[in-house]
């Protein structure tokens, strides 16, 4: 890992109502590690279409999560924002990356499993092969870093596997290309956070989701202050007033997801929290909630309709980003052709 330069690479599907899970779990992390790493942030829309997408929503909902990452504070001019359609080398290095991984390796994969369910021959090729091209993603960047949630480590594991069989099987040849004794890093994941899993605010055992039939069970980034406040103020919560002691959380999911909540957004830690609400009840807790969530997310919101609305904007910054990814990706691939004997002009 020495030689190679600190990079981050992380990417969000565009797959519409983005939420305070993914703003919490994800979007604030990646806000964080611009201030320490060169940052590679993707809008990963070729992953998008392993199940049917409307071209329309697509297009649209690509646009909203660039949206989100500039409105959270994500700076597309120190770091690299673009949708991963634009950058031609994920696909083709995607291509060499099937020829390195084993079929048992995916066959593994139990994010496959969980998506295709009983159907599995009707699933497409691309979502059994998807971990491939999210390898690909990350090491034609030579990333040595990915936030990723818990349902990803295993798809960052088969990453460093196909990195560490690549170096290994062609170790002859990236020594005699110049590139010492490996050419690919073995990432690292970048995993946890205050809220690293928020879930449901309908059912604290299920993890909140853009899937879920019901809007209450969500604060989507885009929700106004009135429907940030009344998805609180109807969050499901038990009888019994706060605890004083983070013990107290135990088998009280709804309570304990209220609590991370506010950490969060807070910026503390759930002692904290509950030694400032310790015997409050839930309409006195919610209230602060309330005031603090609007207080965070409405200008996100508000930013994020402002951005949406002037897409040729958005659309520049894409491909922006696009041509100053591609310096990076094309050159790795030019690379690995070399180091595969691929004749290249």
């Amino acid at each position: 890992m020495a030689a190679f330069s600190e990079r981050v690479f992380s990417g969000v599907q565009p797959t519409g109502n983005l939420h305070l899970g993914n703003y919490l779990g994800a979007i604030t992390r990646f806000v964080a590690l611009q201030e320490r790493y060169d940052c590679v942030y993707c809008v990963v829309d070729m992953h998008a279409i392993t199940v049917p997408q409307d071209p329309t929503e697509l297009r649209r909902q690509t646009r909203e999560v660039t949206a989100a990452f500039i409105a959270s504070g994500i700076d597309p001019v120190r770091q690299i924002v673009f949708n991963q359609s634009q950058v031609g080398a994920h696909a083709e290095l995607g291509w060499i990356f099937n020829c390195v991984a084993r079929m048992g390796w995916l066959s593994r994969m139990t994010q496959f499993k969980e998506k295709a369910g009983k159907d599995r021959e009707n699933a497409s090729v691309g979502l059994f092969d998807y971990p491939c091209l999210m390898a690909a993603d990350i090491l034609a960047y030579k990333a040595t870093h990915v936030p990723v949630g818990e349902d990803q480590k295993q798809h960052l594991e088969l990453t460093r596997d196909i990195a560490g069989k690549f170096n290994n099987d062609f170790s002859a040849s990236i020594a005699s290309n110049g590139h010492g004794e490996a050419f690919f890093p073995l990432t690292e994941p970048v995993i946890g956070g205050p809220a690293a899993r928020v879930m449901s605010l309908r059912d604290g055992t299920k993890k909140m989701s853009k899937s879920d039939p019901s809007d209450y069970s969500r604060i989507n980034l885009t929700d106004d202050a009135d429907a940030i406040a009344q998805k609180i103020r109807k969050a499901k919560t038990d009888a019994e007033p706060l605890p004083s002691e983070e013990a107290g959380l135990a088998r009280r999911p709804e309570a304990d997801n209220l609590v991370g909540i506010y950490a969060a957004l807070a910026g503390a830690e759930k002692p904290a929290v509950l030694g400032e609400f310790g015997g409050a009840q839930f309409s006195t807790f919610k209230g602060a909630l309330v005031d603090l969530a609007v207080e965070k997310l409405g200008p996100i919101g508000a930013e994020m309709n402002r951005l949406v609305a002037d897409p040729g904007h958005i659309d520049r910054v894409l491909a922006n980003g696009a041509a100053r990814a591609a310096a990076i990706a094309d050159r790795t691939v030019a690379e690995v052709k070399d180091i595969l004997g691929m004749v290249r002009s």
